[in-house]
């Protein structure tokens, strides 16, 4: 059964959605096969309240990975209310890095649940474009940046990053790529 979404959610099944999606994210980062009954377990929701809420475990993958890609577009506008257009930029670069790295774990269990079921980009990539857009033009009427560059450029001259390995020592080697990165995007800036 579909939940209708334009209803208010009640606050403790808010509560329980919260719960269940922290746990997932834990442990599927964890183990890519955690069972369903563990992670309802830990949340402290019974089976029943976990399926009403991700009615299978390629639901509950899913919503961990829009809920997960939600927030890290979300500190573009935090990291563009507090720093000048360059540095929101930079710092948003490295957070999505550390997203990137830290959630290796679940790229198991994104593959698992999209395939035949649709595509990651589908999931998180609008998130994640409306972001880079009010990057890249905060960036741009800044003078900062040349003009014209779009989300898919910027992704395309940032995808060294899914080459990386998250075991290895990925930090010093990112900012190196995001600092060539910032390099490109200036030449040819108005300012």
């Amino acid at each position: 059964m579909r939940e209708d979404r334009s209803t208010p959610t009640r606050p403790d099944a808010q509560r329980n959605r919260e719960r269940i999606l922290a746990v997932a994210l834990t442990e599927l980062t964890r183990d890519a096969d955690a069972p369903v009954s563990l992670i309802a377990k830990k949340a402290g929701v019974g089976q029943g309240t976990f399926y009403r809420n991700f009615p299978h475990r390629e639901a509950l993958v899913l919503e961990v990975y829009r809920y997960e890609m939600q927030q890290v577009a979300d500190t573009a506008a935090q990291l563009l209310r507090d720093r000048p257009a360059d540095r929101a930029l930079r710092e948003w670069m490295d957070r999505l890095a550390r997203y990137a790295m830290t959630k290796a774990g679940l790229a198991d269990a994104l593959r698992a649940a999209t395939s035949g079921h649709g595509t990651l980009a589908q999931v998180g990539h609008g998130p994640v474009t409306e972001a880079i857009t009010l990057l890249l033009e905060a960036n741009e009427r800044a003078g900062g940046i040349r003009p014209g560059m779009t989300p898919d450029d910027f992704l395309l001259a940032i995808a060294g990053l899914w080459q990386l390995d998250p075991r290895s020592d990925w930090q010093p080697r990112a900012a190196r790529l995001f600092d060539l990165v910032m390099d490109g995007l200036r030449a040819g800036a108005a300012g």
